[in-house]
């Protein structure tokens, strides 16, 4: 419970980063963040990163494995032929809405 508020905590403070920035500055690139605005960035990413691995780890969580079969469950759920450029839940895209497209 702990390292899941830390964890919230802290992507509280990389949320902070991007506080009052326009879209423009949130572009790929991040166009005309100095760089210890970049440096800090990097710094919050970090610890949110930490707390995760972390909470994994105290939790018996497999997280390389729990991502590989996240991206495998999403490629089902959302096939990049039918969902490509669109934003719409994945029942959109499956009738049946049990998460496996057909």
């Amino acid at each position: 419970r702990s390292l899941a508020l830390a964890l919230t905590g802290e992507v509280g403070e990389l949320c902070e980063c991007f506080q009052w920035r326009g879209d423009a500055a949130c572009a790929p690139g991040l166009p005309g963040w100095t760089d210890a605005d970049r440096t800090h960035l990097g710094e919050e990413m970090a610890d949110v990163l930490m707390y995760l691995v972390r909470l994994a780890d105290r939790s018996g969580i497999d997280l390389p494995a729990a991502c590989a079969a996240k991206l495998e469950r999403n490629g089902q759920k959302y096939p990049a032929d039918r969902c490509r450029g669109s934003s719409a839940k994945y029942t959109s895209y499956n009738p049946d809405a049990d998460g496996v497209a057909r």
